[in-house]
């Protein structure tokens, strides 16, 4: 079954309409597994998220609803209309914008640090703990039971922010989004939504900061003075550097397992040359440290 004839049977059902009303009108770009498409359903639109192969090896959807609907009194999120725990399709409302990664990330600073506090303030924190440093092991393991062993660089890499772990377990945890990298965002007429919350959970804030400068962490730089309102302290740019370094060990994690698994040929995208770009950017953010 093809993914479009996937949507019309599902949407037909949920919405207790004809398949000839439901029709594919383009795939979203900017996930590098997932595959998202704007679907119209008796002439609203909608998107439809069909997760990609062994997503689910990183993604615990019962988790995934449960923050879901943990967010949803912030309204910065589009509506959610139906969710399959058992193979993680999601139909949620259409919201007409642009990507932040097709704008200029430096005019949405402002709205960008909005959006994030609003999450880190709601006061509503998740029963689910982010645990970076039990992620990683997580995403070793799968490697390793795939028979593929880590070069000296990653380790050497893991073990230096293993190092400072004393000064990152003191921080405050709070909700954080998980993945906030500008892709995520949306640029519309009624301000910045925040989409795709499959990485949620508790965590230190400043995760959050960081993930802003996945394409460029210039960007997570400009955006910390402009979230915490103030004039960032050396501790608070160690803070940060420091969060970037785990995130780049843990997308090092997914893109090896990506390639290993054998989506660098389905989806025509390296990951194993991708799994060394995040570790070159880590090897840059720990000399700024020394």
């Amino acid at each position: 079954m093809t993914h479009e004839q996937q949507i019309q049977k599902t949407c037909a059902r949920i919405f207790q309409t004809d398949p000839k009303n439901v029709k594919l009108v383009q795939r979203l770009m900017g996930g590098m597994s997932n595959f998202t498409y704007i679907v119209e359903a008796d002439g609203k639109k909608y998107t439809y998220r069909i997760t990609g192969k062994n997503a689910d090896n990183f993604v615990d959807r019962d988790v995934e609803e449960y923050h879901l609907k943990l967010i949803e009194p912030l309204t910065i999120n589009n509506n959610t209309v139906h969710f399959d725990r058992q193979n993680g399709v999601k139909i949620a409302e259409y919201v007409e914008g642009v990507p932040l990664h097709e704008k200029d990330p430096y005019d949405y600073l402002e709205q960008a640090a909005s959006v994030l506090r609003k999450v880190h303030h709601s006061g509503e924190p998740s029963i689910h703990d982010y645990a970076p440093f039990d992620r990683l092991k997580q995403y070793e393991d799968y490697l390793k039971d795939m028979g593929h062993t880590h070069d000296a660089r990653y380790w050497e890499y893991k073990k230096a922010l293993e190092s400072h772990r004393a000064f990152l377990d003191q921080g405050e945890k709070t909700l954080v989004h998980g993945d906030s990298q500008i892709s995520n965002f949306i640029v519309t007429a009624g301000g910045l939504k925040l989409t795709d919350w499959e990485f949620t959970g508790n965590a230190d804030p400043f995760h959050d900061i960081a993930c802003f400068g996945n394409n460029n962490f210039d960007h997570a730089i400009a955006l910390l003075p402009i979230y915490l309102q103030r004039t960032p302290t050396g501790d608070d740019y160690k803070r940060l550097y420091l969060r970037r370094v785990f995130q780049c060990l843990q997308w090092h994690n997914v893109a090896l397992y990506k390639d290993k698994i054998g989506l660098s040929e389905d989806l025509k995208v390296d990951f194993d040359y991708v799994g060394g770009l995040y570790l070159d950017k880590a090897e840059a953010l720990l000399s700024k440290l020394k």
